[in-house]
């Protein structure tokens, strides 16, 4: 990695770290700090655990409630905006990611599917994403099925597709809810998205569909530097333009999928953070691709900070805070769109 890409790395991991400190020493529970790092430090492997001092209740909130949770926030948040990286690299436009396509939507109405029917143990743990990601596969491919005209598919095209598709999903997810009763708060769950009642068996989930996700995505980096000059002149640079495109979309779809499939549908990570990290870094997506694993992590571990302690008692919907914060960053791109004439951003 070239030494701007350590420095900004350095840096990034550096946020990263800060935040996860300050959002584990953060809570509702009433633990002060020095007693939240003490039980912390307790757990490490040489320590004895610290039973004479905390109770199991205390030790209980940080180790499995806090800390699961800070650490669950950082896995979404990557998944996501590693998932945005990938549609805008791909579709060479910033406007596109997860929500904005559809992609999240279409996942979410997997789920709730499974949920509204009692099919949540069908394949053990893993029901729940497999069949997110087949519904989200679905949803894409309807979005470009859409978007084609005369065998082109024109940007503009596309995200109206993908909004269409969102609504009617939506709508589908909202018709399942008026058919549920005892299951009704877990399909709701999905609209909303949020990590409350999470566990480390969610964690564990995700660190999977992360470590196959991540690395693809990374080595087809210079592969999407060359798109932004057009798939003609990737093609003659020597890039395979449909492969490239499929395992992109593929990887990107997986995800976003593993991120549905626990959080529910949270919007705008995959279009605010890609898009910020390339306005601070420049469009090389060797770069853009790991800090923006690293920026979504710390974007969605503040969000779900800001959701679980903003109105204490009650918690947010972390998907309410997403959207407060990216659905004006959407309109200020919308405007900056309209500034350049309608061209690319």
């Amino acid at each position: 990695m070239k030494p701007k890409g350590i420095i900004y790395g350095g840096a990034a991991l550096l946020l990263l770290a800060v935040s996860m400190i300050v959002s584990l020493s953060i809570g509702t529970s009433g633990l002060t700090v020095g007693k939240v790092w003490g039980i912390l430090i307790h757990q490490l492997p040489w320590m004895n655990g610290g039973d004479e001092l905390y109770s199991k209740g205390e030790v209980a909130i940080v180790t499995q409630v806090r800390l699961s949770r800070v650490l669950l926030a950082v896995l979404v948040g990557s998944c996501l905006a590693l998932a945005g990286t990938g549609f805008q690299g791909v579709l060479r436009n910033p406007l596109a990611d997860p929500y904005t396509l559809g992609v999240a939507s279409g996942s979410s109405v997997g789920a709730a599917f499974i949920i509204l029917f009692g099919l949540q143990m069908a394949l053990g743990m893993w029901t729940i994403p497999l069949v997110a990601f087949l519904t989200g596969s679905i949803t894409l491919f309807g979005v470009f099925w859409l978007s084609r005209s005369k065998g082109a598919m024109h940007i503009e095209t596309l995200i109206l597709s993908g909004v269409i598709l969102q609504a009617f999903l939506g709508a589908f997810v909202s018709f399942m809810v008026s058919l549920s009763q005892g299951v009704v708060n877990q399909i709701l769950f999905w609209l909303m998205g949020s990590l409350a009642m999470r566990n480390w068996d969610n964690v564990y989930m995700l660190i999977p569909f992360l470590v196959i996700g991540f690395p693809v995505l990374l080595f087809y980096g210079q592969s999407l530097n060359l798109f932004v000059l057009g798939e003609r002149h990737a093609a003659h640079a020597g890039v395979r333009v449909e492969r490239t495109k499929l395992i992109v979309l593929i990887a990107s779809t997986l995800l976003t999928a593993a991120a549905v499939s626990v959080s529910g549908v949270i919007g705008f990570v995959g279009l605010v953070v890609p898009h910020l990290i390339r306005l601070l870094v420049g469009p090389d997506y060797r770069l853009i691709t790991p800090l923006a694993a690293i920026g979504g992590g710390i974007f969605v571990l503040w969000a779900d900070t800001l959701a679980r302690n903003a109105l204490s008692p009650r918690e947010i919907p972390l998907g309410v805070v997403t959207a407060l914060i990216g659905a004006p960053f959407f309109a200020y791109l919308l405007h900056l769109r309209k500034m350049n004439g309608g061209g690319r951003l």
